[in-house]
């Protein structure tokens, strides 16, 4: 048996099969386009997409995105999961073209109320005050009417997140910039925000992302370089966990234009 395995893995149908079902079912790969997640995760970040966190997303064909099989749950996957968390850093398909994906942190999840004020995110968790009260620290905590919210509650732990002081309210920037009224998330619904707050296309422009687009989790950085070409050795081979919880990583030097 291991021998006809072996030829068959040598063999070209065989290496295409095996690969293709590593890319369906365990991991990806993926290259940070945009500056959305600086200084979290870097333009020219290439990493794997670990795509069995939120369970199995329908395989689509590499490159040209065509579903391979139906959507038997219709919810986009093959086999339900557990869902995005608050706080995660998640792969997706964008809402207005499926075939693209992007990488975004998830600030909020069905249930949730969520608002901008001045560029701050507020966050009404959907299970109530006193969940507020042991999960959050006094100091982030503000009472609206009796109802606690919770004022930029990621970025104590996550240094990467940063607003561009050079963007201010003069009439030239788009409002959900800098104001974005409540909404509440309807189940298996995600808000996406990029940790890049001023130059992120994210929910605030086009919505919260259902669970049927959900397809993976940042996994770990296998090859990383600048603009110049220039290879950045010390984010390979590191954990994304490690990359935005360590703030020996968060390069403040990067500019977030």
């Amino acid at each position: 048996m291991y021998h006809k395995f072996k030829a068959f893995a040598n063999s070209w149908p065989g290496t295409i099969i095996i690969v293709l079902l590593i890319i369906f079912f365990v991991a990806q790969a993926f290259v940070i386009p945009s500056g959305s997640m600086k200084r979290t995760l870097l333009i020219g970040d290439h990493l794997f997409v670990k795509k069995f966190a939120y369970g199995i997303p329908t395989p689509h064909i590499p490159w040209l995105e065509i579903p391979v099989l139906p959507d038997f749950n219709h919810n986009g996957h093959l086999i339900e999961g557990p869902r995005p968390k608050r706080g995660d850093i998640v792969v997706f398909r964008y809402p207005l073209n499926p075939k693209t994906h992007f990488v975004k942190r998830c600030v909020a999840v069905g249930g949730d109320i969520l608002a901008v004020k001045d560029k701050v995110l507020y966050l009404r968790p959907h299970e109530g005050n006193e969940y507020v009260k042991t999960h959050y620290p006094k100091e982030v905590i503000v009472d609206m009417g009796g109802d606690l919210w919770v004022k930029n509650p990621y970025r104590v732990k996550h240094k990467g997140i940063q607003n561009d002081p050079n963007i201010v309210d003069n009439g030239i920037y788009p409002e959900q910039i800098f104001n974005f009224p409540p909404i509440k998330l309807e189940k298996d619904y995600f808000f996406m925000m990029g940790d890049n707050r001023d130059h992120s296309n994210d929910s605030r422009f086009w919505g919260p992302v259902p669970y049927s687009l959900i397809e993976g989790k940042p996994w770990f950085v296998y090859f990383s370089w600048d603009k110049d070409y220039k290879i950045r050795w010390k984010r390979i081979g590191k954990f994304v966990d490690t990359l935005q919880n360590d703030p020996s990583y968060i390069d403040q030097n990067v500019s977030l234009e």
